[in-house]
């Protein structure tokens, strides 16, 4: 199956620019500019070695990722939180494909800084059929290098609008990790990696299975 995650993403995008201030616009622009010039949100590249964690699910239950690689291939996909309507779109796309997903022996677990109590709502709204995993305090995320501060003029935009990010992650640190998705063979290995400072630039998830077959 081919997803179309890119081309809900290009609609939203239009919707957004022709309903917000240009001032906003471009203060969201700058935010991505400047984490893209900076040194916060490399992740790993293709070849390094995946730290090891354990995550709770949505559910409270404890998901360690060496121990997962056992049963074959992981797709590790980093996502901001319910909040993010492109994260929603992604994780939606995912869904689409996970049948495919498991049918090449992998796993997938998307994991974001939200409390399990929100990682519980992101799976029943979309009705997922994989693991959801609450990395509160971004701390795997750091592990990956993923992790970035939201500058004072974002947060605030954030508080106008009501998304309420600390709320969300159960902490007031206001720290993000980029998105990121991953292929982690048995032995721990990136064997694909797609990380991006900007946020609406991410792999459709179609592509990332097409990787994943061609390392079975």
């Amino acid at each position: 199956m081919t997803t179309e995650m890119r081309r809900e993403f290009d609609e939203y995008i239009k919707k957004f620019k022709a309903s917000k201030p240009e001032e906003i616009q471009q203060k969201m622009q700058d935010a991505i500019t400047e984490l893209e010039a900076s040194d916060e949100g490399n992740g790993l590249k293709k070849g390094a070695k995946a730290p090891n964690f354990t995550l709770p699910d949505a559910a409270g239950k404890s998901v360690e990722l060496y121990d997962q690689l056992k049963q074959g291939p992981v797709i590790l996909t980093f996502y901001r939180g319910n909040w993010c309507p492109y994260c929603n779109m992604e994780l939606r796309a995912y869904q689409q494909i996970i049948g495919e997903i498991h049918g090449a022996g992998a796993e997938l677990l998307a994991i974001s800084p939200q409390t399990p109590d929100h990682s519980m709502s992101v799976l029943e709204k979309h009705d997922l059929e994989y693991k959801v995993l609450s990395d509160v305090g971004n701390k795997v995320a750091s592990k990956f290098n993923l992790v970035y501060q939201l500058p004072e003029y974002l947060i605030e935009i954030y508080k106008d609008n009501k998304l309420d990010v600390d709320q969300y992650n159960g902490d007031a640190d206001w720290t993000l990790p980029v998105s990121a998705t991953y292929i982690i063979t048995g032995d721990g290995t990136v064997a694909y990696e797609y990380t991006k400072a900007d946020y609406k630039d991410r792999v459709e998830p179609s592509k990332v299975l097409e990787e994943l077959k061609k390392i079975q």
